[in-house]
């Protein structure tokens, strides 16, 4: 009857050997990764769960005799699934069949953390409660007594602070003792009323009826989500007739109580928990202003909130900058030292084969690799910031103005998430309430400006503005990206995507000093990605574009040769098939002030943003055997002006997203006419745009 309830291991089953699989669950901001990170520590591996975009962290960690292999659940409030993290994570927890359960419980917030937890044990899985973030709470005054709480729900309860490692192992040893343990399956019958109670016996009588195979636990449970008109489960009932008596009966509480049951249900949690709480926990005497209330004040204040969001952003730049420019001179010197090595094995010879690995392989992937210092820094920098509790208050403080453009704070998450990649941010429009909000979030986020674009600027920025002048000019970039996106939001909701705004709730967690740890983790997991793309598509796109960029090959003159070898490598480019399309989009680009090298590192942009970079390498190096040569800045600085560099770097920040996002567009909009309007759309935007600026700025002797 219900296939995800199926498995050929019974439950509390033990795998071969000694392997323990064990599910980490807990609510948003309860610590929940932090005590994954200190039972893992580096090994773990990030990915999606099939069939949908929510994040899988899997880690390992070796404990007495068993390997455990530990799974970090999304992070939830509720096994009623309102969202794709909740579906997944319920899912895991019948599919998968963990040996135990860790439920992380912030201390600090034990009465809505208990909830979570309520429905885990009502699930009979082997549960281990973690008491996250004591000291915290033992400073606010709270008082515990753990070991009566642990009577009363029939579990296992641990105190830990996850960051500093307290704690953590007594509780591999409590996890590890209940998932060897042959009772370890203990579930919690919470009393829901007469009436209540009545209609989940008489749903779980006619499921026995039709289905022998089911257990008493899971009977009530599936009775209990019937009646709260769970519809996850309802798709998976195959006897209608089942289903008939749940609506019935869901319909007479309904009538009876006023309410909707799930409603019901709910309040018979809470009391259960209430009476919990009552016996276990003694809270301060006195309602205290904290620290957190105290920060908050500053930081949410309805005028100083925006003013100091944006300088945050700017210190952050100017740390990406001023820590991240030595590493990368001494990475682009070891690729320089590399290709002159590679290059010194033909000699004097100008073969096709040297020429594709000097200048397509190392100069290519190299001129991109040499970024993620400041790549690093910055996913470190957010990944801080996440961690503090910080971003959440960001999102509070975007509602205002996201608002008034016809959003709410919520959007501003994959708005913020399009920092690092648009295509996980497209995906990470599912968690809005409805397709309006969507799709007009998923329309604007090409317009954040994404670390893929960053190479750009990076190459950009130092090459025309002098160093007082280049975090600002980082910044304004940033700055029109977020203000163009607001703008196009407000005119799609007005004109497109008409309709209410959904309303606005989001949890503020109180503020911790963030784990260096944790952070450097998020930060290696995001950089590698970087590397692995880098290793792969931009270094086959490279190879691609210096391809186009060679061939057909001329024969150049040889006195032209001599005399300047540049001179060659021009002309080889300029009948190359890139070149010939370059000048055919010349007509367009020239209002831009863009020539057709930069039409030529346009079309590489198409498929990753960072391949302009490498592009532009190649067309300025490729024919090149002189050492002395200019860097590409140099020769940048020499064709081109700041006005032109500016356009640049506004063209590429608004124009059409890269092919990933267009084929992730279509896939979450379900429809390649949304996939096709963002992308015309945005490179008309950007072509009018730019436009004005390089006509009005050279009229204005700026360029």
């Amino acid at each position: 009857m219900l296939a995800f309830l199926k498995s050929d291991s019974p439950p509390g089953a033990r795998r071969p050997g000694k392997q323990l699989r064990i599910a980490i669950a807990g609510n948003p901001n309860s610590g929940k990764t932090t005590v994954f990170n200190a039972i893992t520590g580096s090994r773990q591996h990030v990915g999606n769960y099939p069939g949908v975009t929510v994040e899988k962290k899997t880690g390992f960690c070796r404990w007495g005799d068993h390997e455990l292999e530990v799974v970090d659940l999304p992070g939830i409030y509720s096994l009623t699934p309102h969202s794709d993290e909740e579906v997944v994570a319920r899912n895991v927890l019948f599919d998968e069949k963990p040996d135990a359960v860790i439920a992380v419980i912030d201390a600090c917030s034990v009465e809505r953390n208990l909830y979570l937890a309520i429905q885990l044990k009502e699930l009979g899985v082997p549960l281990v409660l973690c008491f996250n973030m004591i000291d915290a709470a033992r400073s606010r005054g709270y008082q515990f007594e753990l070991d009566k709480l642990s009577r009363r729900l029939d579990a296992p309860v641990v105190a830990t602070v996850g960051h500093k490692e307290f704690g953590i192992s007594e509780l591999l040893d409590a996890t590890v003792n209940l998932a060897t343990a042959s009772d370890g399956r203990r579930s919690l019958q919470v009393n829901y009323g007469h009436e209540v109670e009545a209609a989940i016996g008489e749903v779980s009588a006619t499921l026995q009826a039709r289905d022998g195979q089911l257990t008493d636990v899971q009977r009530r449970w599936i009775s209990l989500k019937l009646v709260e008109r769970d519809e996850e489960i309802r798709r998976r009932i195959e006897n209608p007739q089942v289903l008939e008596v749940a609506d019935r009966n869901a319909d007479r509480l309904a009538r009876l109580y006023g309410e909707a049951p799930e409603i019901i249900i709910a309040e018979g949690r809470y009391n259960l928990i209430s009476a919990l709480y009552r016996e276990a926990v003694r809270g301060p005497a006195l309602e205290r202003r904290t620290k957190t209330d105290r920060i908050d004040a500053v930081v949410t204040h309805r005028y100083l909130g925006i003013p100091l969001f944006l300088g945050l952003m700017y210190l952050i730049f100017q740390f990406t900058f001023t820590l991240g420019e030595p590493v990368m001179g001494w990475i682009e010197a070891g690729f320089g030292r590399l290709g002159l090595a590679v290059g010194s094995f033909w000699g004097v010879a100008n073969s096709a084969l040297k020429s594709l690995l000097v200048d397509g392989v190392i100069g290519g992937v190299g001129g991109v690799l040499v970024f993620l210092p400041n790549i690093a820094l910055l996913f470190l920098a957010i990944s801080l910031l996440e961690s503090s509790g910080y971003m959440a208050r960001a999102a509070f403080i975007m509602d205002r103005l996201m608002n008034k453009v016809g959003l709410h704070g919520k959007s501003f998450i994959p708005m913020l998430i399009g920092f690092g990649c648009s295509v996980p941010a497209i995906m990470a429009t599912r968690t809005l309430d409805n397709r309006r909000d969507r799709l007009t979030t998923m329309f604007v986020i090409p317009l954040i400006s994404c670390s893929a674009r960053l190479p750009i600027y990076l190459l950009i920025i130092p090459a025309f503005f002098p160093q007082r002048w280049q975090a600002p000019m980082l910044w304004l970039v940033y700055l029109i990206g977020i203000l163009l996106a607001l703008a196009s939001a407000k005119l799609l909701r007005k004109a497109v995507f008409k309709g209410e705004t959904s309303a606005f709730l989001m949890e503020l967690p109180p503020y911790k000093v963030p784990t260096m740890k944790a952070a450097v983790l998020q930060m290696w997991e995001r950089a590698r990605l970087f590397l692995k793309k880098a290793g792969t598509m931009i270094l086959g796109m490279s190879i691609l574009m210096w391809a186009l960029s060679s061939f057909p090959r001329v024969q150049p003159d040889a006195r032209s040769q001599q005399r300047d070898p540049s001179l060659a490598a021009a002309q080889q480019i300029e009948h190359s098939i890139a070149g010939r399309a370059g000048r055919l989009m010349g007509p367009v680009l020239a209002p831009m002030g863009f020539d057709w090298r930069i039409g030529t590192a346009l079309i590489g942009a198409f498929v990753a943003k960072e391949v302009f970079v490498a592009q532009m390498g190649i067309v300025y190096s490729l024919g090149e055997a002189d050492e002395n040569s200019d860097t590409l800045r140099d020769k940048l600085r020499r064709d081109y002006t700041p006005l032109v560099a500016f356009c640049i770097m506004l063209f590429t920040l608004i124009s059409s997203p890269c092919m990933a996002t267009v084929a992730i567009m279509r896939r979450e909009s379900n429809s390649w006419r949304w996939a096709m309007a963002q992308f015309w759309g945005l490179t008309g935007l950007a072509f009018v745009l730019t436009v004005l600026v390089y006509q009005v700025g050279s009229r204005l002797g700026l360029g």
